[in-house]
């Protein structure tokens, strides 16, 4: 052991579970990341906070969920007073490095090109600082798939190699202190840009058929209707049958796998005993279901550690939101109050443990720039390690037992063999959103068709909820009936 505690977080863009060959399908060719879970831990039941860039990433790199930290949409910055895991990290003299796709600084896709507060400038590189890399020409190649055939198309163009060769640099220089470095990848996103012989390695692939194929959404959400569009009454083989786009995503899959390969082989060389975690912010419906993309809905996402015991898989739910505590966790500093998420460290260290029972996402609207994409879709879900419940606060909630339906096909909301799991699931929803502040929490979230006795009031839960002192960074806040500080950030309400 070297004594140092050193972490790095891998993170791609839209790739879900079933990408990865250590997920079963042996088609898939991302040997690192298969190598990565041999020598660690792989959860077989891990959620995204909110399934779209930017909301999923505020959730990683806050600890907050999308409706505390402010980017409940893409296109949205992180609140005033937030704070970043690089910014707590570095306070207490950690080094830390963010080289890759950003997406919470409230700009467009590829964000400002300005390193945040917490972050080593000299390493700082989103998507902005790599089109302006670029001549005009290169940056339009940079944003079309027909690129990826082109003869001149390079490893050394892609936004992926640039990122690996920041990170490999970051390793050498700092390889011999305690450091946190983010390598986050924009692929295999669209366009999905990837050399030979990734561009055509998957030409004639298509998915196994399963039931999700055949879900006529029938006792669905009318979102999810919508959303569908022209595929609604798309064949199986329609939905599963190769396109250039679907192939040359899944190429690019194969590629990003091989550019954290790159960077894999220099940790496994210069710091073994380092924490490595693996994620994506959130997968893609891909034709299952009759979807393409991602929204409001509660399909299954992925994650994957290594570290802690050799090989071991959890079936126990797990949450993004417990990415931050389980980093300051494994640096030996305290973690704030104001967290939403638990440290995994001692499931890391020893799988039988389990962490949560139940874990949450949620949903509000894709992007604020874009009329589209179903515009408002309010979701507060609940997940545990058989069933699913999603409240759709202008739509039809969703339950399913994911024991019994796999494919998530049948919506048993009404069924009444499920009242009492589903109802005390509900409860746990409204409980966390009342103990994260949700900020569009009230009884329209309780006052559900299918949940009998509960009756609305003016009050709510009745309490006051104010933010818990930062002790590092804010004074406490006050109390609105005395003006002094606050002496309990949770209290009933006065009744004025």
């Amino acid at each position: 052991m070297s004594g140092k505690r050193q972490v790095i977080l891998f993170m791609t863009d839209t790739t879900r579970k079933d990408m990865l060959g250590c997920y079963g399908d042996s088609r898939m060719k991302t040997p690192n990341l298969d190598h990565l879970a041999e020598g660690g831990i792989r959860y077989e039941n891990a959620y995204s906070c909110q399934p779209v860039c930017g909301p999923a990433r505020g959730a990683i790199f806050t600890g907050l969920f999308p409706h505390s930290n402010g980017v409940s949409t893409n296109s949205m910055p992180l609140g005033e007073g937030v704070k970043t895991i690089g910014q707590r990290l570095t306070d207490q003299d950690v080094h830390c490095g963010y080289i890759g796709k950003w997406h919470l600084d409230g700009g467009d896709y590829f964000g400002y090109g300005k390193c945040p507060e917490g972050w080593d400038p000299d390493y700082w590189y989103d998507m902005r600082c790599y089109l302006e890399e670029l001549t005009e020409e290169e940056r339009v190649k940079s944003r079309k798939r027909a690129t990826a055939y082109s003869p001149e198309m390079s490893e050394a163009f892609t936004y992926a190699h640039r990122c690996s060769d920041r990170a490999i640099r970051f390793l050498e220089e700092y390889g011999d202190e305690d450091f946190f470095l983010t390598v986050s990848y924009d692929e295999p996103h669209g366009p999905s840009l990837c050399p030979a012989p990734f561009n055509r390695m998957y030409e004639n692939f298509s998915f196994d058929e399963n039931e999700g194929f055949h879900d006529d959404l029938e006792d669905k959400p009318l979102m999810q209707k919508l959303w569908a569009g022209k595929n609604l009454h798309a064949t199986s083989w329609e939905l599963r049958t190769p396109t250039e786009k679907r192939s040359l995503f899944l190429g690019c899959n194969s590629f990003a796998d091989y550019e954290i390969g790159r960077v894999l082989k220099v940790i496994d060389e210069k710091m073994p005993d380092a924490l490595v975690i693996y994620t994506s912010d959130h997968g893609d419906m891909l034709g299952s279901h009759h979807l393409n993309q991602k929204n409001a809905a509660i399909y299954r996402e992925v994650a994957n550690i290594r570290g802690g015991e050799k090989g071991k898989i959890v079936g126990a739910p797990a949450s993004h939101i417990d990415l931050a505590p389980t980093i300051m966790d494994y640096f030996g500093l305290k973690i704030p109050k104001c967290l939403a998420g638990k440290s995994m460290l001692p499931q890391i260290y020893d799988t039988t443990k389990k962490i949560h029972d139940v874990v949450f996402t949620e949903f509000t609207r894709y992007e604020v720039d874009h009329d589209g994409f179903g515009g408002l879709q309010m979701m507060r879900a609940a997940v545990t390690e058989r069933y699913k419940l999603a409240l759709h606060l202008m739509d039809k909630d969703e339950f399913y037992d994911t024991k019994e339906d796999p494919c998530e096909v049948h919506n048993l909301i009404d069924d009444e063999r499920y009242a009492t799991i589903r109802d005390e699931m509900h409860d746990q929803i409204l409980k966390e959103m009342d103990e994260t502040r949700d900020m569009y929490r009230g009884y329209q979230w309780a006052v559900r068709p299918w949940r009998n006795g509960y009756e609305p009031t003016w009050a709510n839960g009745g309490y006051t909820r104010q933010k818990e002192e930062e002790e590092m960074y804010e004074p406490r806040q006050l109390d609105y009936d005395t003006g002094l500080p606050m002496v309990s950030a949770v209290r009933r309400k006065e009744q004025h």
